[in-house]
């Protein structure tokens, strides 16, 4: 007699109707700003909706034939976020004179067609597997390219993380973000036993082994080196961060949470007192308001415009159009967490800080429902990626935290951002596809009936 195996729905028919809901946002978003800066619906404006949809359908279409089971909301979160991001864009475009926009279009349109090539190539995440040290190879190279003479951009608002690839800058970075999460998921799963093997406990805290400590010590000397050799705050903050809750969601330790804390504490205060680029942004962080700050150059003028810039939106805000987002510096990418804040108020700063909450929660929850530990690990890695990204952009603008360079994901104009994050999701989907796939548990009996059940 056969056993019955739960099988849940597909529920692409629920992402299709959460993708027009989705489409529509973005769309009266952009319509909203021709509305309100007197432009009229001219054949860009039909274009680009029409470019939208048909990208988007691309996803649902491939994820309908190769990812049937994979989660149903996270495509639709995405695109409602790359839209209003495009509509941001376009606004500032239009008072400042800028061709941000054009651009973004560009890579929105390059990163989906990456996104579909994932889906599409990686026919089980498992495989990924199989290049841990590959992956790690490739993120030193990456990594090392922004320094390479002829090939680096040099200096780009103060930090060096940028390539020249003809008439276009790349950021590599954006990308060693995933392949160093495809590294930690092999290596963790790999050497899960011998990282448990008990260590020296000291009161509550069960610590490691001295030699398994070199993973941390790497990751954190890895995320040193960018800090010294590339300024780059935000990335050292990511890269650090990434590893650190990897390795404790693969150990269940507190111990490594207390150890990595510690090794932050050390490498920020040491980069204060030895980096004049850290002290700087510490004591602009601090020292805000200071008019000696504000008009100093690298200063606090940008955080300051943006911080009134979100109080003259208020609760519902200016509306598309109606305010002055423009005077803050790089409006459109670093601080489009501000210009968002200005002209749709704290509702709507709100609302898309829960389409962020939404999508690293439904990471997490691909995480809990897949299989295997490789696949759990890098999905955590990666939500986590997006997580610490928002958080770390979000609390600058805030003026939380210092200020850092990192984009806001899918919104902030910045074509390498726009293809990692697009190809995290694409991962993501894929991770949560094999997380909701059923299983045939009747070996013998290829003719296994499955009961279908309702899943959330």
């Amino acid at each position: 007699m056969s056993q019955l195996a739960t099988v849940p729905k597909p529920r692409r028919n629920i992402e299709l109707l959460l993708l027009v809901l989705a489409l529509i946002v973005g769309i009266t978003a952009n319509a909203l700003v021709n509305l309100n800066l007197g432009k009229t619906f001219d054949n860009d404006f039909y274009t680009q909706c029409v470019v939208l949809t048909v990208l988007s359908l691309a996803v649902h279409i491939s994820l309908r034939l190769r990812a049937k089971y994979a989660d149903p909301v996270i495509l639709p979160v995405v695109v409602a976020l790359n839209g209003i991001g495009l509509a941001v864009i376009h606004r500032l475009d239009i008072t400042s004179g800028d061709t941000a926009g054009q651009r973004q279009w560009l890579w929105t349109g390059l990163a989906v067609a990456a996104a579909v090539a994932v889906i599409w190539v990686v026919k089980d995440h498992r495989i990924l597997r199989r290049y841990t040290y590959i992956s790690l190879a490739l993120s030193v190279i990456l990594l090392l390219m922004p320094l390479v003479p002829g090939l680096s951009a040099g200096d780009v608002n103060g930090a060096t993380v940028w390539i020249k690839l003809g008439p276009f800058t790349f950021q590599p970075g954006e990308i060693a973000k995933i392949t160093l999460a495809i590294f930690f998921a092999g290596y963790l799963s790999s050497n899960r036993d011998l990282i448990l093997l008990a260590g020296r406990k000291i009161g509550p805290l069960q610590l490691p082994r001295v030699k398994d400590l070199a993973p941390m010590i790497v990751a954190w000397l890895a995320s040193v080196g960018v800090l010294v050799f590339q300024h780059d705050l935000g990335t050292s903050v990511l890269f650090f961060g990434l590893f650190m809750v990897m390795i404790y969601v693969a150990t269940s330790r507190i111990s490594w949470i207390f150890i990595g804390l510690v090794l932050i504490a050390v490498g920020g205060f040491a980069a204060y007192q030895i980096f004049p680029h850290v002290a700087r942004r510490i004591d602009v962080w601090v020292h805000a308001f200071d008019p000696q700050y504000i008009g100093a150059a690298g200063g606090s003028y940008q955080v300051v415009q943006g911080l009134f810039g979100m109080a003259n939106g208020g609760l519902i805000g200016t509306g598309f159009g109606q305010g002055s987002p423009q005077t803050v510096p790089l409006a459109n990418s670093d601080m489009i967490i501000a210009s968002i804040g200005e002209e749709l108020g704290l509702v709507g700063l709100f609302a898309v800080v829960c389409l962020y909450a939404l999508l690293v929660a439904r990471g997490f929850r691909a995480a809990l429902g897949t299989r295997d530990a490789f696949g759990k690990l890098l999905a955590v890695g990666l939500a986590f990626a997006v997580a610490l990204q928002c958080f770390v952009i979000i609390g600058g603008v805030t003026r939380l935290i210092p200020l850092t360079g990192l984009t806001t994901p899918f919104l902030a104009a910045g074509g390498s951002s726009l293809l990692a994050n697009w190809i995290i999701v694409a991962l993501i989907l894929k991770i949560s596809d094999a997380a909701r796939r059923p299983i045939n548990v009747s070996a013998d009996s290829p003719q296994t009936p499955h009961q279908e059940v309702q899943t959330p």
